[in-house]
């Protein structure tokens, strides 16, 4: 038997996207809060009744968002371009070495924008 399980974060960042158009407001340096879960899967410890401890969730991703939050996303090493997209694929690439059973990362970029990494 497995069970989902999520745990949200939240990050507050700058950004700017170097490949669009100047005119593109995405252009210019902008900074957004951006929402992340993490979705993992796994079985049930019998003894525990738990899958995984939020608090080992946390504690083994505060290194990672310490390198993004309240920074400027383009200067991380593998976010020189930090979309939204890169971002959910750079959380789940660092992420999943560190948290077994980790299957996707969301990232939301506003209250009504977000994209998943894998699909």
């Amino acid at each position: 038997m497995k069970f989902e399980l999520k745990q949200h974060f939240q990050i507050e960042s700058a950004r700017y996207l170097p490949h669009l158009p100047p005119e593109h407001p995405c252009s210019r340096m902008h900074g957004h809060s951006f929402k992340i879960v993490l979705t993992l899967v796994g079985p049930l410890d019998p003894v525990l009744g738990w899958v995984i401890d939020y608090n080992d969730i946390q504690s083994k991703m505060q290194p990672l968002l310490a390198q993004l939050d309240h920074r400027v996303l383009n200067e991380v090493p593998g976010l020189e371009n930090p979309t939204s997209e890169l971002l959910a694929k750079w959380l789940y690439d660092h992420g999943s070495q560190h948290l077994e059973g980790l299957i996707r990362v969301t990232v939301a970029e506003t209250p009504l924008t977000e994209c998943s990494y894998p699909a």
